[in-house]
């Protein structure tokens, strides 16, 4: 076995495994300070259990996010929809533009007030 195959042996080993759990343990509190600042759990790996997980977090998210608005008499005091969890692999949701320009406004008055003919 090469020392290359070893490597990705062990880089692919779930992150619960012992060695994983090993390496994680040896890091200096300043290599976790740096990994707690710069993490990105979309480009990890993520096993079965941390997927199910993420998935009843989101759920129940949604459900206090529902039972808040339905408690709640006007709609203008609803709180914004909860953000699913970051997944692996799955980039970061952009914010929406606005939807309406001022040359598209333009011209939806002048649709309105009979400009179509």
């Amino acid at each position: 076995m090469t020392w290359r195959q070893l490597r990705v042996l062990i880089q692919h080993l779930p992150p619960e495994s012992s060695t994983m759990t090993a390496l994680r343990n040896a890091l200096t509190p300043e290599e976790i300070e740096v990994q707690a600042e710069e993490g990105e759990p979309e480009k990890g790996r993520w096993s079965q259990d941390q997927q199910l997980l993420a998935s009843c977090y989101d759920a129940l998210r949604r459900i206090e996010h529902v039972l808040i608005c339905v408690n709640t008499e006007k709609k203008a005091a609803w709180p914004p929809r909860p953000e699913p969890m970051r997944r692996p692999g799955a980039a970061p949701k952009k914010a929406k533009k606005s939807g309406l320009s001022q040359s598209n406004a333009d011209r939806l008055f002048s649709l309105i007030n009979g400009g179509a003919a």
